[in-house]
């Protein structure tokens, strides 16, 4: 199992790139609804990561 600050570095990564995901969705939008909402897709299921890591972090810090 990784370590607490593995998971929490895997966590902010993931907000990181879910950032980048959204803006780069905003800006295609209007060019290319297409490609836009396959972003928001992918950010969807990051966003889904981040949370079950976001619980597990939660979880290893009530056990220490």
């Amino acid at each position: 199992m990784p370590s607490l600050a593995q998971m929490t570095g895997s966590l902010h990564i993931h907000n990181f790139y879910i950032g980048e995901l959204k803006a780069k969705q905003e800006q295609l939008f209007d060019h290319d609804p297409e490609l836009a909402m396959l972003l928001d897709n992918v950010a969807a299921v990051l966003s889904e990561h981040a949370v079950a890591l976001a619980d597990d972090i939660a979880d290893m810090e009530c056990d220490d």
